[in-house]
């Protein structure tokens, strides 16, 4: 009998490690839920003011959420609507996408052409106030809803900006439509400005470049492609704006927990451009899907990135609706570049590093040049003799005023932009290289 009963005995000796373990861990998961039930009731029967179980129930679920990182977090069926109409192009607000640092706002960027754009915001500014009442405490659910507002109502935001004394802006809420495209002709460079993954971003890249190849034909030299403060948006949207201008190869991977659980993305034939010279602008307000399309192209070798250090938000989250309770928004996987690097925490290093900057032109005066001196030898292929200059003139290095009326040398296109004037002239230098190459 008893050897019979031995290889029993054995094989629950054997498995009973695990299941003491798996019973453990339930009694630990019953010890923490009946912590959270008897907080829950202390709070209903005993807090100052009334507070409803929905209030407490929600509340709870946005804490576990927030907590684990910036990104995750609770959506009621009002912000679930909100963002799943901003996804369109369209959302009542202030026009910045923020985040949550120290327990303040951080603007990853402001929107273009929207009140908090006019208004001065800038990218890594903290707001520490709104409306004189500290964000302090406030999860980045609670900012963002004191934040929206009634169309035409005003907000007060204390910022806190570098080593600056912390300032008030006032903002008038308004209904924020992100035309996500734009593009101009810059000489005969095509310029487009990406401000946003939406889903009007594909459809608006399209028609930009076949605009641009239409005004400019076949003088076009090169591209730039702008994607400084875009804060990110849909990542189908940045797979088919990178798609754009590769041929193939992997454009970005998505990593979870799980191992199997990694998605890959590849570019179909194609090349928009056909391979023509490609410049990206990125900075500190370039997040997400921003970054997956400059990583992209830099990997590929397809673009020069220039400007200075994107944002670095190389988390995916995914939107899970909660019938009846709006949705969670919950932090599931990495963002990788085709070279196998974590987006996160570090973002895209540019090719070029140009920070913005302004420019002033100096008034060095005119001087004088081989063909004032007197007595001087004539070019050869010219006709004539040079002018002279009258006794006692001045010599070569002396510097005079410039005289009445001398005109100023033209201003370089897109002056005011620094970072753009300098990716402008890289193309055209790139052009002029190329050409007298074939030559």
């Amino acid at each position: 009998m008893l050897r019979k009963l031995l290889p029993a005995l054995l094989l629950l000796l054997l498995l009973a490690p695990g299941v003491l373990h798996a019973q453990s861990s339930k009694s630990d998961t019953y010890e923490q839920l009946k912590l959270f039930g008897d907080v829950f009731e202390r709070v209903r029967s005993s807090y100052v003011e009334e507070v409803t179980d929905k209030e407490l129930v929600e509340a709870a679920i946005n804490g576990m959420l927030s907590s684990l990182d910036p990104h995750s977090s609770y959506l009621d069926a009002d912000s679930f609507g909100d963002m799943q109409v901003q996804t369109k192009g369209a959302f009542g607000g202030l026009g910045i996408e923020v985040t949550m640092e120290n327990g303040f706002v951080k603007v990853v960027s402001p929107i273009d052409d929207t009140p908090a754009f006019r208004a001065g915001v800038e990218a890594g500014d903290l707001i520490t106030h709104l409306d004189s009442e500290p964000v302090l405490g406030l999860n980045l659910s609670d900012a963002v809803d004191r934040m929206r507002g009634e169309v035409g109502s005003d907000i007060v935001l204390t910022i806190r900006r570098g080593d600056q004394e912390p300032f008030d802006i006032t903002i008038t809420r308004d209904v924020i439509r992100i035309q996500s495209v734009r593009s101009r002709v810059e000489g005969n460079i095509g310029y487009i400005r990406v401000t946003a993954f939406n889903e009007q971003t594909s459809p608006g890249l399209d028609k930009a470049i076949a605009d641009l190849k239409k005004e400019l034909g076949d003088k076009v030299i090169g591209w730039v492609v702008d994607l400084r403060n875009n804060p990110g948006g849909l990542l189908n949207q940045a797979i088919a704006v990178t798609d754009a201008f590769l041929d193939k190869g992997e454009i970005v991977s998505t990593r979870a927990r799980d191992p199997e659980e990694t998605y890959r993305f590849n570019a179909e034939p194609g090349d928009m451009v056909n391979g023509q010279p490609l410049i990206v602008l990125i900075n500190g307000g370039s997040a997400s899907a921003s970054e997956i399309v400059a990583g992209a192209l830099q990997d590929h070798g397809r673009a020069i990135i220039m400007g200075t250090q994107s944002f670095g938000k190389g988390s995916v989250q995914t939107i899970i609706p909660l019938p009846g309770h709006g949705a969670m928004r919950l932090t599931t996987s990495r963002y990788y570049t085709p070279s196998g690097q974590s987006i996160q925490a570090t973002g895209i290093v540019p090719d070029i590093e140009v920070k913005q900057a302004r420019l002033e032109e100096i008034d060095a005066g005119s001087r004088r040049r081989e063909a004032d001196l007197r007595g001087a030898l004539t070019n050869g292929d010219e006709a004539g003799a040079p002018a002279t200059e009258e006794e006692g003139a001045p010599a070569p290095e002396a510097q005079e005023a410039p005289s009445e009326g001398e005109e100023a040398a033209p201003a370089a296109a897109s002056s005011s932009d620094y970072q753009l004037s300098r990716a402008l002239d890289l193309l055209r230098g790139l052009a002029l290289f190329k050409e007298r190459a074939a030559n």
